[in-house]
């Protein structure tokens, strides 16, 4: 086995990843597949925290699209993140990952509110913390959310997990011609409007210099395999 390529990483992984092959909810068997994974780079010494979406529960662009307070709706949003954070932190207790969730949004009750030191000192000891409730503001995507928070504990990459094995000039689901990138500038995906992650994410990453590498969650080893600097997916950088 290589060295680890990065010591501290940050997962960003989809709401729709968490839904499998379904449209809605959460599939126990994708999420047990990336709980696996997690342990298998945790066992590597590797600092490892995530971000998850709530699109598989709740959109809160798609609440708003039909009428509903922009602002309410991306809270709902949030709550949405946030029953996808316990349900991951379940899976990866299962198999023995010492977990803490911490959320934007305080609730006691259920998980830590997010403090930057603390989420620290969980990773310095071996701890995958699990980010939820987005950036705890409206408007702001958990796109944004990875970008922000991997400035913050100084993450060395932003792990993209996506149902597609990485990014292309147009939808690969709809284009079977679409054309896949193998690297990416920053200014390259902003310039293009390709799907990686919101402009207010993909600059907040240029500006402090935090490479992505977008790849399939679903191919098991993935996660792995981005953390030993193996080529997969797209990297996006400078």
């Amino acid at each position: 086995m290589h060295e680890p390529k990065f010591k501290r990483v940050i997962l960003k992984v989809s709401g729709e990843a968490l839904a499998g092959d379904n449209d809605y909810g959460i599939d126990q068997k994708t999420i047990n597949l990336i709980a696996m994974q997690v342990k298998d780079v945790v066992k590597l010494g590797v600092e490892m925290a995530i971000v998850v979406g709530g699109g598989n529960i709740w959109r809160g662009v798609s609440g708003s699209s039909k009428g509903m307070d922009r602002a309410t709706a991306d809270y709902m949003g949030m709550l949405a993140t946030v029953i996808n954070a316990l349900a991951l932190q379940d899976a990866l207790e299962a198999v023995s990952v010492d977990t803490r969730v911490q959320t934007a949004i305080e609730m006691r009750q259920i998980a830590e509110p997010y403090i930057r030191r603390r989420a620290i000192r969980h990773l310095e000891k071996g701890r995958t913390v699990i980010f939820a409730g987005g950036t705890g503001n409206p408007y702001f995507s958990t796109d944004t959310t990875a970008a922000l928070r991997a400035a913050e504990i100084e993450a060395e990459v932003i792990l993209m997990a996506k149902k597609v094995d990485g990014v292309y000039d147009c939808d690969p689901v709809k284009n079977p011609a679409a054309k896949k990138f193998s690297d990416l500038d920053y200014i390259d995906v902003l310039n293009r409007g390709l799907g990686v992650m919101d402009s207010t994410a993909t600059s907040l990453c240029m500006d402090n210099k935090i490479p992505l590498i977008v790849f399939n969650i679903n191919q098991h080893g993935n996660i792995l395999k981005a953390v030993l600097g193996e080529k997969i997916g797209t990297y996006v950088g400078r």
